[in-house]
């Protein structure tokens, strides 16, 4: 499957937004998981499997973090590693065609359970508690909205958020690096993720009113 394939397959399964022209980030993302995919594929590597690695290194990033500084240096490689299993699944099923509503589904809860272990190892390395439970409250609010708009007829994406999973996966791997560096940094991170999570989710209700507002 060429790169212009798989962009157009990716939309198709994205309520229709090209990658190919997203921010340099969000195409980068994209771009290397499909790269990596197209590999994995070829291993005859599912998408599940994929899935399920991803969820079980979230897992394991609260057990770093709690060693103590050093692992929270342990933690960002935990959380890139990820979220590079997190990019790839949805690549695998697109290049091998084995794309399935149960695997998306799937794939969102793990998403969501992995970003829970993140933010309690967040809480472990010392954020204030709520500070922790805002942010996971405004990113779930975020996909929740996304959700049920999709299902109350809204067949785009809405808009590409400042707080879109790629951002929160940023906002993880250098919180943690920052808080290896200076512990209190960690509580910095976590009121970058609440600021952008809250924008975010204002900017995707701004699009879904203007999208169902007169349906």
């Amino acid at each position: 499957m060429t790169w212009a394939e798989y962009c157009a397959a990716w939309s198709r399964l994205h309520g229709g937004f090209d990658p190919a022209t997203a921010s340099p980030v969000v195409r980068g993302w994209v771009l290397t998981a499909y790269k990596i995919g197209s590999w994995l594929g070829g291993k005859r590597i599912g998408p599940s499997a994929v899935t399920t690695a991803g969820l079980v290194l979230c897992l394991c990033v609260p057990g770093a973090v709690s060693l103590g500084r050093a692992g929270l240096l342990a933690g960002a490689v935990l959380v890139l590693l990820a979220a590079l299993a997190d990019g790839l699944d949805g690549a695998v099923a697109v290049i091998t065609d084995r794309a399935s509503r149960l695997g998306y589904v799937y794939d969102s809860v793990a998403d969501r359970l992995g970003e829970a272990a993140w933010l309690y190892a967040f809480w472990l390395a010392g954020a204030p508690g709520g500070l922790v439970v805002a942010a996971g409250a405004a990113s779930w609010l975020q996909e929740y909205a996304r959700a049920r708009a999709a299902s109350a007829g809204m067949t785009e994406i809405g808009v590409v958020t400042v707080a879109e999973r790629p951002t929160r996966v940023l906002v993880a791997i250098f919180g943690l690096l920052l808080g290896f560096a200076l512990s209190q940094l960690v509580t910095v991170a976590m009121i970058i993720w609440v600021a952008l999570a809250g924008a975010g989710l204002l900017q995707l209700l701004i699009a879904v009113r203007r999208d169902l507002g007169d349906h």
